[in-house]
């Protein structure tokens, strides 16, 4: 099995939060699930008793040698958060394939966050290992593949192998051939959302704009928002959205995003001022001009990145907004985006000083 996730939260009062279902885990031969169930069973009576969070037969299913955990949402100890992706840990070096990620919050904060994969010498994991490290070095896509390729000849089911050689065929351009690894990471296992979100990416390119939203859709709901990938589906899918006229559902998807708290290694960060600037436009469709002024403030006082929007461009916006809302300022708002070079402002200028007789 591929990757979901394992999400447990420190015992206190505050109850329990996000959705259930999916699943995370790994694929395993049959020699190595008879060694692994055994392995398992004796260090939970011998060391850890009742400090595992799951039970031997909740987790392993003999009919296709797999190690299978649903989402987990529950009030652990910190100990048993310990032991549990420990154990887990050390199963992971039976597997062929697969990932969990494990989560331990309190009070909204990250206590604890873990990553269980197979790192052992299996051909199939060094292989996919390989590749995998690849894959965003410049220059080393054909080797990225290359490797890619061998951990899918040796295990024709890993499904995450799959979605990384999609990966590099679309940084490659080869979108055709991304397509094809994505629908069949996804008939592998359709948990993975990296593999939704790269099929939307290509149906964007397209121009297909609500193929792309179902993708999206099913990233968001098989990621969490404690994950940067939640994020960037949410913006993307805001901006098909946009596309489609559909102003609502933009707005939705871009209120979460700009109400998002982004630490400063976070990728979606970098995107704050594009979200600002597309959430007042949106606003701005459906007459909410007041508040679009306001997104539009945060935007024009953002950092100016390489976000395909310009400072002047945020100004021209904000001062036909306020024109439209009946507000004082607009006038200064465009002339300063027409000093600022802006072809857009500097017609708009003319026009307003000939209706002032100017």
């Amino acid at each position: 099995m591929e990757r979901f996730f394992l999400i447990v939260k420190v015992q206190d009062n505050s109850g329990c939060f996000l959705r259930p279902s999916y699943k995370a885990g790994w694929s395993l031969g049959q020699k190595s699930y008879d060694k692994v169930t055994r392995m398992f069973q004796v260090r939970v009576e011998n060391y850890y008793k009742t400090d595992v969070i799951f039970k031997f037969e909740d987790i392993f299913r003999e009919e296709d040698f797999s190690l299978e955990i649903p989402r987990y949402v529950g009030q652990v100890s910190e100990k048993a958060f310990k032991t549990t992706t420990n154990l887990l840990g050390y199963c992971a070096q039976f597997a062929i394939a697969g990932s969990i990620r494990a989560w331990m919050i309190n009070e909204g904060e990250i206590m604890h966050f873990e990553t269980l994969e197979p790192v052992s010498d299996k051909g199939a994991v060094q292989s996919f290992v390989k590749g995998r490290s690849l894959v965003k070095v410049k220059g080393k896509e054909s080797e990225a593949i290359d490797a890619l390729s061998q951990a899918i000849e040796k295990y024709d089911r890993h499904a995450q192998a799959y979605e990384r050689r999609a990966k590099v065929n679309f940084i490659m351009k080869n979108y055709h051939d991304a397509l094809r690894d994505y629908n069949k990471c996804i008939a592998i296992d359709n948990t993975i959302p990296t593999a939704y979100y790269g099929k939307a990416k290509i149906h964007m390119l397209k121009e297909e704009w609500q193929d792309a939203v179902s993708n999206l859709e099913e990233a968001i709901r098989k990621s969490i928002a404690l994950q940067a990938l939640y994020w960037k589906a949410r913006r993307l899918k805001a901006e098909c959205h946009i596309q489609l006229k559909e102003w609502p559902k933009a707005a939705f998807d871009l209120k979460l995003f700009t109400n998002r708290n982004f630490e400063k290694d976070n990728p979606n960060r970098f995107w704050l001022r594009w979200a600002y600037y597309h959430y007042a436009t949106v606003l701005a469709e459906t007459e909410d001009y007041i508040e679009a002024i306001k997104y539009l403030d945060k935007a024009a006082h953002c950092d100016q990145v390489n976000d395909g929007l310009t400072q002047a461009g945020i100004l021209v916006q904000r001062g036909l907004i306020k024109q439209k809302a009946g507000k004082a300022g607009f006038i200064k708002d465009i002339k300063d985006a027409a000093e600022l070079g802006d072809t857009r402002a500097k017609n708009l200028l003319k026009t307003i000083n000939k209706q002032m007789g100017k």
